[in-house]
């Protein structure tokens, strides 16, 4: 998987999770050995009671802003499941 950084917009980041299949965030926060809820504040969630952010950084703007990731594992996991 490619883990180099990326930009998109917000908006592309909510288009993803939209399409993804029903139980993935659990799917892949059980594969990554994470939090489900570390795995829904990578796609915009606030809950850091639960989960934490992980290489991601939030930028306001026009559109919902941009994105940026340091680490994009949990994008590419997303990604491959809305391929399948």
């Amino acid at each position: 998987m490619d883990t180099m950084a990326k930009t998109i917009t917000f908006n592309e980041l909510r288009k993803i999770k939209d399409q993804l299949p029903s139980g993935s965030m659990r799917r892949i926060a059980e594969k990554l050995n994470l939090e489900e809820e570390t795995v829904r504040n990578y796609f915009g969630g606030r809950n850091f009671d639960k989960g934490q952010s992980v290489g991601i950084h939030f930028e306001q703007g026009p559109g919902g802003g941009i994105v940026t990731f340091d680490d994009t594992t949990i994008l590419d996991l997303a990604q491959a499941m809305i391929k399948d």
